[in-house]
């Protein structure tokens, strides 16, 4: 199979505090598992597609992936980036604030840490229905924004930096249907270190 499903780079307690065991393993196993699975299948006669790195499928999304598959494509690779990237931006005793590059351009873009923070909250928030919030490169700017499904901002040709998992899936058993307290405990287990190497590739481009 062309794609796979990547393995938590910590245990599946490792969250406990914010993200309990049993939402870790059904997110990571069953739903980003699932997303894997449906990928796969969409692309099994479509070899030329299923040889494209998963950027460039998004990417093509509506130029080279056929009407017949392109939802499958859209909800499912879409789900895939963007899980990929959910993990690897979490940590164990993260939290804290952004540093360098990060720091300066956050400072430049929102005037601080606490009013883009206030922002992102804002805008995950505002998200009706399941979705995504997202930290992006915008014409080399950083924006905020929100998604609806599994869409990815690469499908509209953008970077992104970091995202939180609005869907309840992500949160509901741990935080009901309190998601504002979920969005205000995952700024507790963040991964600053490699958000802001995202970034930095980001701009390199």
């Amino acid at each position: 199979m062309p794609f796979t499903l990547p393995p938590l780079p910590y245990a599946y307690n490792a969250l406990e505090a914010v993200i309990d065991e049993t939402t870790m393993h059904l997110h990571h196993e069953k739903h980003h598992g699932g997303y894997v699975n449906n990928l796969n299948a969409a692309l099994k006669d479509h070899a030329d597609l299923a040889a494209l790195s998963l950027e460039d499928l998004l990417r093509g999304i509506n130029s080279k992936v056929p009407e017949a598959i392109r939802t499958a494509v859209r909800n499912n690779g879409g789900g895939h980036s963007n899980h990929s990237m959910f993990w690897t931006i979490m940590q164990p005793g993260g939290g804290g604030e952004p540093t360098g590059a990060l720091a300066q351009a956050i400072q430049k873009q929102f005037g601080g840490f606490e009013p883009f923070q206030q922002r992102f909250q804002e805008a995950g928030m505002k998200r009706f229905g399941s979705g995504w919030v997202w930290l992006v490169l915008k014409n080399g700017q950083l924006d905020i924004l929100s998604t609806a499904n599994q869409d990815s901002p690469i499908m509209d040709g953008l970077y992104p930096v970091m995202g939180n998992d609005v869907w309840e899936h992500a949160y509901y058993l741990k935080y009901q249907n309190r998601r504002a307290y979920y969005l205000i405990a995952w700024w507790k287990i963040l991964n600053w270190g490699e958000i802001g190497r995202r970034y930095e590739a980001g701009i390199k481009g």
